[in-house]
Formats: structure tokens, sequence, C-alpha cells
């Protein structure tokens, strides 16, 4: 049996054989212990070493894949996990580095799950390992300690995570600060054996990683008490050097850099979280980082480096009692020239970055990926102490600004670097405050003015061609950039024909930069909500200038170069955005680009961002151009759409399954066209909702198709099929919206005696859920159905069909659901339309129901009014987190093949009661006075005898 896996794994290493031994390894999963055969595999030296790789590689996907289920139960046999528990770890740490690696990678999924409360063996094995005077095992230990506590770096503080905490402290505090004693005196014995240093500097770069780790919430006890022989090893090894750690590549960082530049972020937790503890030893540190910022080179292994000292020294600047000691001028000015000046001038490998890789040079730039960046860190340095000692740091500032200008003058071809950064430091000065992805910088440095500098400095390199570094061009559009909130609505309406002839530049970063700051300007508005660039100023430009953008993206026809700049497509998609039906005049061109590059980038998806504001400006363009001829659209966008499905181009589906909703929703023609309808057999597959990220957008698609092609999927069979989604959707957490979703349509869409035969079988699915794993969004969707559902008397539904399901799942259950689940959670509903939805139903059940009039009468009848009142009169209990839907900014978005909502499609809630007008008050006073009469006077005697006094008035005052 292990030959033949072994054999599968071989072919799997071989790119003619891999597909086909994917799939059989796929086959093999499902067998008994695939897991433990694998482990069996690695650890054997019997195979050769790629073999044994190969394994603890498939063993990890494995284990990512199942572990556990989306509730976080277990998909292997109980004796499977505890072995792999078991034997995990000892594994591990005997293994060559590569598969230390893959296994650490499993540990780590499987503590992401588990850790600590269903394996609180874990810290135990990995201390009972650690040894005093072996680092290649201490490596392997720490790895996995890494990888599982720095989980804790960016969570909130709550009891579970400080139970965790306490936990592994207990066990781990002790024994790894006596670790770190017995590797400084290893470090000492092997000062002279290269490979022995480079082992036990391995070490300590995870143990540094690790203080950080410990540290991130509190400070450890054990940290505290010896906080002083912690403080000493930190400062020996921040100042330590040895020519064996040295890397021969100037380009390159080696465990010195790494080690001293982990040491600098425990410095600024430390300094930032425990001054009360950390504040005696922290003068020795400023001097030393002060030394070493004064006399570092310039070469690019030291950027990590520089970058993470000059945090620290930032952190130290807005601490009052250290920060006196960069008060006076003459300080200031040291401080300027000998740690700002340096880091914040371009060097030679920014301008080969420039040159050589323009989209990594701009995206450095622009998102804060360059914090590692020197110029980013020197920029934070400089603004904190601005922040401190505004007039100084700005008088000082000016004096280089003017100086650098000076030089620029005197020979702009030759000294155009200094214009740079002149520009740089002001600009730096200028801003305060966190500059936003959505606004740029909104508050400003009062001593000095943003539209003078530009006026003086920087128009004139934007309107004239001629001798003007590119480098100075992007820094005119990056200061319109930065400063875009602060420029008035008139100057931005002057500069944007500036702006829009750049991207004509043959210079990439030039002419990406200009198409950055046309997408952020398009997007401004001002104080009353107005554009600031109002649409009839772009709408007579936007064929060309979309033409234009267009090309450059297609300029290289290579898949990964069409979709390298989402910079581009981002401004597409604004434009698309802002002329809306503006677009229909020239519908066939933009059509045709939207389809070639579809086929294009189908083939190698391999830049979401881009991809995603593709499909965000498709979706837009559908929008707006397709109500004007939808079939035409339909047509055009199927063969690619369905290409990318049969071609299973997973990232794409959910975008493509939105698209071809937003397609038939803006068709308002009443029967479902012939190809939606061939879509339906298909989309129904189970394979097709095996992906999570296919899901909501499937159930998009579905919800448009079915209103229109109910009496066609009658017809098919297919209520069954679509019912099996929703019982398949409502059995898991992360997809229970999503179920109710789609069995909202579905009531909505189909006549009663279509579903009659389905209702109790619906009903017993979801109360099964309420009973075995309830959860709040569970109750409250389960109650906005509920409200949904007696609301339609229009369809023939009311509160008695519902309870006379609900009696047919089990005799008795109606009145313990309606009591502590239905009126229990109705409070909480938080959208207005569904509050409307269960206000309608409320007052259908008081006015119409015959069983709340009878049966219910004595509690039930009053309860109902008064849930009703409270609806009415209350706001809601809780904002629940599913009824909130903020616009996203794509900079806070993760992309995965998960799902992305697209925006400009987003679908808008449809009222399904209009008729009940503006205030509800009112017609709930009317509703039930045509009861009462209807009823003969039912309505107010129930009123009278089940009610208290104050109900009583309120309801009066509706009536009267």
């Amino acid at each position: 049996m292990a030959d033949a896996l072994g054999a599968l794994l071989e072919a799997s290493l071989d790119p003619r054989r891999n597909k086909e031994a994917e799939l059989a390894l796929r086959q093999e999963e499902q067998k008994p212990n695939f897991s433990l055969q694998l482990l069996q595999i690695t650890a054997s030296a019997s195979h050769p070493y790629n073999i044994r790789l190969a394994s603890a590689l498939c063993f990890k996907n494995f284990i990512k894949r199942n572990w556990t289920n989306e509730d976080g139960n277990y998909k292997l046999p109980e004796a499977e996990v505890a072995t792999i528990k078991r034997e995990l770890i000892t594994l591990m740490i005997s293994m060559p580095a590569g598969i230390q690696t893959q296994l650490g990678e499993a540990v780590s999924v499987i503590a992401d799950s588990d850790f600590w409360e269903r394996w609180d063996t874990l810290v135990d094995d990995l201390v009972s390992k650690l040894s005093p005077s072996d680092p290649a095992v201490n490596v392997g230990v720490l790895q996995v300690a890494h990888s599982i506590f720095k989980r804790w770096r960016p969570l909130f503080q709550s009891n579970e995570l400080y139970l965790e905490i306490n936990h592994v402290l207990e066990k781990f505090g002790t024994p790894f600060l006596s670790l770190f004693e017995s590797l400084d005196n290893y470090l000492e014995q092997n000062k002279g054996n290269k490979e022995n240093l480079t082992q036990g500097f391995t070490q300590l770069n995870l143990m540094v990683k690790l203080i950080y780790d410990l540290s991130c919430h509190d400070l450890p006890p054990m940290f505290e008490d010896n906080i002083a022989a912690v403080a000493t090893i930190l400062l020996k090894y921040l100042t330590y050097d040895n020519q064996l750690l040295h890397t021969d590549d100037d380009t390159e960082a080696g465990l010195l850099e790494y080690v001293r530049a982990g040491i600098f972020e425990v410095l600024t937790l430390y300094v930032q979280k425990f001054l009360d503890a950390f504040g005696p030893h922290v003068g020795q540190f400023i001097q030393s980082s002060w030394n070493f910022l004064t006399t570092i080179g310039q070469e690019t292994k030291y950027d990590i480096l520089v970058s993470r000292a000059l945090h620290f020294l930032t952190s130290v600047a807005s601490m009052p009692e250290h920060a006196v000691a960069f008060q006076a001028e003459e300080t200031l000015s040291q401080i300027i020239e000998k740690v700002i000046l340096p880091n914040v001038s371009l060097r030679e490998s920014d301008e080969e970055l420039f040159e050589d890789e323009p989209i990594e040079f701009i995206r450095r730039d622009l998102e804060g990926s360059d914090s590692e960046t020197r110029r980013r860190a020197a920029t934070d340095f400089l603004r904190r102490l601005a922040e401190k000692f505004e007039e100084s740091v700005t008088k000082v500032v000016l004096k280089y600004t003017e100086h650098y200008l000076a030089e620029y003058a005197k020979d702009p071809a030759s000294n155009w670097k200094a214009k740079d950064t002149a520009t740089y430091l002001f600009s730096a000065i200028a801003a305060k405050g966190v500059a936003t992805s959505t606004h740029g910088v909104t508050a400003t440095n009062t001593l000095v003015s943003i539209t003078d500098f530009f006026q003086q400095n920087l128009a004139a390199d934007l309107i004239t061609d001629d001798g003007i570094h590119p480098i100075l061009k992007v820094d005119a559009i990056k200061y319109l950039y930065t400063f875009r909130s602060i420029i008035t609505k008139e100057q931005w309406q002057g500069v944007l024909p500036v702006l829009v002839k750049h991207l004509a530049s043959d210079n990439y970063v030039v002419y990406t930069y200009a198409a950055i700051a046309v997408e952020r300007a398009l997007f401004l508005s001002d104080g009353q909500g107005q554009p600031v660039i109002p649409p009839t100023e772009i709408t007579p430009l936007a064929k060309d200038l979309l033409e234009h953008i267009f090309t450059l993206i297609q300029k290289d026809p290579a898949p990964q170069k069409v979709q390298e700049n989402e910079f581009l497509m981002r401004c597409v998609m604004r434009v698309l955005v802002v002329i809306r039906e503006g677009v229909v005049p020239f519908t066939d061109t933009v059509l045709q680009r939207f389809i070639t590059i579809t086929q294009i980038i189908s083939s190698n998806p391999s830049n979401p961002r881009f991809y995603y504001y593709f499909f965000e400006a498709m979706g837009a363009f559908i929008r707006y151009a397709a109500p004007a001829d939808p079939a035409k659209l339909e047509q055009a966008f199927y063969a690619p759409f369905a290409g990318i499905l049969q071609g299973d181009v997973q990232e794409f589906m959910p975008y493509v399954f939105q698209l071809f909703a937003a397609l038939l929703e803006a068709n308002s023609s009443a029967s479902l066209p012939s190809y939606y309808q061939e879509l339906i057999g298909p989309i129904l597959m189970p394979v097709m909702w095996d992906s999570r990220g296919n899901i909501p957008a499937l159930v998009r698609l579905l919800a448009s198709i079915i209103p229109r092609g109910s009496e066609y999927i009658a017809q098919q069979n297919q209520i069954e099929p679509i019912l099996g989604i929703f019982q398949k959707l409502v059995s898991t957490k992360a997809n229970e919206g999503y179920a109710f979703d789609l069995l909202e349509t579905v009531v909505e869409s189909f006549p009663p005696t279509a579903l009659q035969q389905y209702f109790v079988s619906i009903m017993q699915i979801i109360m099964q859920r309420l009973q075995n794993s309830k959860t709040e969004n569970l109750a409250v969707r389960f109650v906005r159905f509920y409200h949904f559902v007696t609301a339609h008397d229009d369809k023939g539904y009311n509160p008695d069909f519902i309870m006379q399901v609900t009696e047919q799942v089990q005799q008795g259950l109606f009145t313990p659901v309606y009591l502590n689940v239905i009126l229990q959670d109705t409070q909480k509903l938080a959208r207005p339309l569904d509050r409307k939805t269960a206000v309608l139903s409320l007052t259908k059940t008081v006015a119409d129901s015959e069983a709340f009039a009878t049966k219910y009468s004595q509690k039930g009848w009053g309860f109902t009014v008064n849930a009703l009142l409270k609806l009415l009169e209350l706001p809601p209990d809780v904002t629940h987190k599913d009824d909130v839907n903020a616009e996203v900014d794509i900079d806070q978005m993760s992309f995965g093949v998960g799902f992305t909502p697209l925006n400009t499609i987003r679908k808008s809630p449809t009222d399904p009661w209009p008729q009940t007008g503006a205030d509800l008050k009112v017609w709930v006073g009317s509703y039930l006075k045509e009861a009462d009469k209807k009823h003969n006077g039912r309505v107010s005697q129930m009123a009278q005898t089940r009610l208290d006094d104050q109900a009583k008035a309120v309801l009066g005052s509706y009536i009267a």
C-alpha cells in the first residue's frame, strides 16, 4: 500500500503526470488512515528525499482541507486525530529543514482549530523537546511555537484569549528564558564557527519574534521579574557584529540584520506598552540607535533595519520624558541632517526600481507596502517630531527645503534629485494626521501653504514637457493626489485636463500616477455631497479617455501583463461609475474591450486586485448600458462568461454569477431568456455549491432567475433541487443567511399550491437546526422568514397556516417557538424593510388570525400586540452584524478564491408592500379599524380585556 502511495507521490512531482496523480491522490484520500500513511512515508529514510517532501506537502494540504468542518467538528475519526496529535511534533523535529517547514505548517493548521482546549498537551510537548545545546532541534520547536502564538498579535482582548496566553506562559515562559541564557553561552562559544553561529542566530531570530508574540498583549510576569537581564541580552545583540554573519550581497539582508530588526520591533512594543517596567532601560537603546543610524551604509540590505530603528525612535519621540531630548533647534537640525535626509533622498536602487519595475515602485510608494522602506520610516519620525515641536521643526525643514530648491535652480538637469528631496520634505511636514485611502490628507500644518508651494514649485513641471525628469512629474501628480481634499473645487477643475493629458505620457509611472489621481479626483465630493468634478465635465471626454486607458492596459498582450496594472483598471471603473448612462452612445467599443480582456485573462488569472476592478467596471457598464439594449449585452457576454464556467476558472466564477444576475435584472421583459433556462440545470448541480466563494453569487443569480422563470422551473420539476440547496446551506453557520435568502425568493415566486407539499419538511429542517445548533443569526433570519410568510396574505399565507405547519412537525411546538423565538427576537430585526414586514405580519395576526382570536386568545393575542407596539415605538435591540452592509474599501479587502461582492451591481432591497404608505402607524390604525368592523368588534373587545392601560392607550391613539 505504502509503495503504491509512494509511486503516486512520485508521479505528482512529474509535470507530465501530475494532473492525473493529483486526481488519484484525491481518490486515495477517501480511504481510512490516509493521513497516517503519509506520515509513515515522510518518516521513512528508505524513501528518497523528494518523495518524503511530496508526502509532507500532501499531508499538510490534506489537513488543511479535512481537519474540521465549518462548525469546527472533526472530519477525521477520533483515533486518527489523536494519533496525529501524539506523533506529529516528535516527527517534525527529527526531519530535515524542508520537510520540517511543511509539517510545521500542518501543526499550525491543527492548532488554529484545536489549540489550546482540544490540544492542551501541545505546549508540554514543545517544551520537552527544547535542547540547551542543539539549535537545530530548537529551531523546529520554536518555529511551531511562533506560528501558533503569532496569531495573538492582531486579536482584541477577550477572556478566552487571556486564558490561552496564560496557559502558554505557565508552561513555556520560564523554560524560554533559560533557553535564552543557554543560547547566549552557545553563541559565545561558537563565535568562530560559521555553521554553528548561523544555526544559533537562526534560533535567536525566532526567539526575538517569540518575545514579541508572548508580550503582544501584556508583559509576561517572568519577563517583568527578569527585565534587566532581558534588556541586557537585547542590547548585546542589537550592537553585536561578527564578520562570519555578513552577507556578500548588498541587496540581501542576512540573519544579523533580521535579528537586530526584530529587536527594534520588540523595543518599540515595550516603549509603547510597558514603559513602567521598561522605562529605566530605554536610554541606552536611544543612544545605540542614534549611533547606528548615523553610521550605517546606504545599502538596501539595511533597509528593514533602518526603518525599524526609525520606528523605535518615532515611538520614543511620542513620550514627553524622552521627546525633550530632541527639542533644541540645534538637535533637530542634527537629526534632520544626519538621520532624516540620508533616508529620504532617492537612492540609485529607487531609480532602478522606477525604470525596471515601475509597478513595484508605484505599489511601494502608494500603498504603505513601503512601511519597511527608509523613506516612509524617516517621514513618520519627522512627522512625529513635528507633532511635538511644530514651529521649530517647520522652521528647520523649510530651511532645508529652500536649500534644495536653490540647488535645483542652479542646474535643473543635473540636480533634479534635490528638488525631489525638497518636495518630499515639504509634503512630510505639511500633512498632519493619517492620510485616508478615500480623501488623502485632510488636516495640514497651518504654518505652510499647500497651494502656494504647488503654484510656485510644481505646477510648471506638470505643464512643461521639456527636460523635466519623469520622477519630478510624478512628484507633482502625487502632491495633488496626497492633498486632494485640501485643493479647492475650482483648482481641481483647472488641473483635471492637465492630469488627463498626462495619461498620454510614454512613461509607465507617470501615466499610472495620472490615472490614480484622476480616479481619486472623480471620487471626491464637497461638503454638500456633490462631486468636485461634475459628471458633465468628464462625459464629453469619456470615450477617448476610456479608449486610451484600455490601450495602455492591452499594450503588452500577455495575460499577466494585461492584468499587471490594477490602477488603470480602477480608473476605467471610476469613469464608468461617474458617466453612468453616458456610456450608451459608445457601448460597442467598450463592450468589445471587455470581451477581449476577459478572454485574455481567463487563461491565467494572476492579479486579484486587477480582476476585482475589472469586474466592478463591467458591473457598472452592465448596470448603465444594459437597460438600453439588454439583448445585445446578454448575447455578447454569453460566450466569454460561459467559457469561464466551462473552463472552471474558479477565481472568476463568483464574479460571473453576479454579472449574469445583473444582466437579467437589467432586462425588464417578463419572460426568462432561453439561455438562462439552460443555465438552471448546471447551477443546481451539487458540485457547484462545494466552493464557498460561489455560494453567495449563486444565490444572487437564482434569486434573479426564479421570479422570472417560476413557471418553467415548476414544469421542469426543479423546485425540489432548489429546496435541496436550501437544506444544504441552512445546515452550516456560514451559509444560513444565504439559505433564507433563497427560501424567501422561492416563497415569493411560486404559488402556495406548488409549495404545499414541502412546507412541513422546510419547517422540520429549520426547527432541527434551531434545536441542535441555534445561532443568533439563524434565529433572527427565521423570525424574518416567519414574518415574511405571514405578511403575504395576498398569496394565501397567514399566521394560522404557519401554525398548522409547525404543529404537523410536532404537536404543541408552535407555542414555545412563537413565544421564545419569534416574539423574543422580533425586536432584533434592524433593517427598516424587515421591521416593516414584521409590523405587517403582527398587525394581520392581531386583526385576522382565527387561532389567535380563539386558541391563543388568553395570552398570545396580548403578547402579539405588545410586540407590535414595541416595534413601532422603540429602536431595534441590537444592530445585528449580518444586517449592516457598509461600503467596502478595497484597500482593506483580502482576496482569495472566496466571495467578493461587486458594489457596482449591489441589489437594492425592493419593498413588496408599497401600498402601506409612508407612515406605518397610520396604516396599522386603519387596518385594525377595518378588521374590527369586519369581525364585529372583536379587536376592540379583546383590546379591552387583554391589554394593560398603557398598551390600550397607545393602540387607541393609532386607531383614533
